[in-house]
């Protein structure tokens, strides 16, 4: 496994991150453990979580654990893990994120000083830690002044509970923006951000990356497998398999994103290169995001431990010139944006 610093900081965490949103509604604690457990014993040290994950709304019946989904499950059972011992906690880069309504209080959900502060001692009660390492806004909330936000964050580091702030879902101006007002007001900086970044979503080359490679921040992209769809097992002749692309309110935001039929058209072309190249499709799909030397991590989610085999084999897997460029080539549409519906 390679590791690499995050950004400007001297934390190193290895290329391949730990997804966890699946622990729970779709992957079982016990289940989840396996899968943590198998990450540290093939080098994964850095782990992404939410403090939302775990509360999905699906129909009746769907699956049986989601009748227990409620917000913060995911984070329950991370924290389960790290008390049972071994050394798991000191041995992981734990990144969790903050954003969007946990139950119905007033000022559940905002980035406030007060509801960041809130949120950031129930998270930690949650994992069964005394400090995240990776604390993440979770989107850019507009009701809340930036300076506030930024402002409980430099707290929260200065108090020992957080070691290296950042964010997710931010657009790029709003990453400029806040970079800007901690070095203004002299408060802890942003240290990486979380976009979405895969073969089939590329829009982020045009402005975020440049940004980020100029002024050194740290870039963990999630989704780099498309939720599944750059695997090339599923197919556009049915309806999306149980799993991501139809769990709850995100199941639709899913298909919303990559079921259609273009996507599946450039799946097609991209696993005839695989098959070419002879390399699993998966392995390229990563190999590709961590070709671009803006990234610092691509975030992986498992339902399985051996779905992390496909993802570490991208991390030693160089791709050469011609071969990027046909991939480049191929989805370059979906630099420009999504195709009218």
């Amino acid at each position: 496994m390679e590791y690499i610093h995050l950004g400007r900081s001297g934390l190193s965490v290895s290329r391949i991150c730990l997804g966890t949103m699946n622990f729970g509604p779709l992957t079982p604690a016990a289940e989840a453990e396996v899968i943590m457990d198998h990450a540290h014993e093939i080098g994964i040290n850095f782990f992404d979580t939410a403090n939302r994950y775990g509360g999905v709304q699906s129909p009746p019946g769907a699956l049986a654990q989601h009748e227990e989904a409620h917000p913060g499950w995911t984070e329950e059972i991370i924290g389960d893990w790290f008390a049972s011992g071994g050394g798991r906690r000191e041995r992981t880069v734990l990144a969790t994120k903050l954003y969007g309504a946990m139950g119905d209080w007033p000022n559940e959900g905002k980035l406030s000083a007060l509801n960041i502060r809130r949120a950031c001692d129930a998270s930690l009660r949650r994992l069964q830690t005394d400090y995240i390492d990776l604390y993440q806004l979770h989107g850019y909330d507009l009701n809340t002044p930036i300076d506030e936000t930024l402002g409980a964050l430099d707290d929260l580091v200065h108090e020992g509970k957080v070691r290296y702030t950042g964010c997710s879902n931010f657009l790029t101006y709003q990453l400029v923006r806040a970079v800007g007002r901690t070095e203004t007001l002299g408060l802890t900086r942003l240290d990486c951000v979380q976009p979405r970044y895969n073969l089939l979503f590329r829009q982020i080359e045009r402005e975020m990356l440049p940004y980020c490679g100029e002024e050194g921040i740290g870039v963990i992209p999630y989704n780099p497998i498309a939720g599944g769809l750059l695997s090339g097992k599923h197919s556009r002749s049915g309806p999306p398999p149980e799993g991501r692309f139809t769990l709850g309110s995100a199941g639709k935001m899913y298909q919303d994103r990559y079921w259609r039929d273009r996507e599946f058209d450039t799946v097609d072309q991209l696993r005839s290169v695989a098959d070419e190249a002879g390399v699993g499709l998966v392995t390229l799909a990563v190999a590709w995001v961590l070709a671009n030397k803006v990234i610092t991590a691509a975030i992986i989610g498992a339902s399985r431990p051996e779905q992390l085999d496909a993802s570490l084999a991208a991390a030693g897997f160089t791709l050469d010139e011609e071969l990027k460029r046909r991939l480049d080539e191929i989805t370059h549409e979906y630099r420009m944006g999504d195709a009218p519906r």
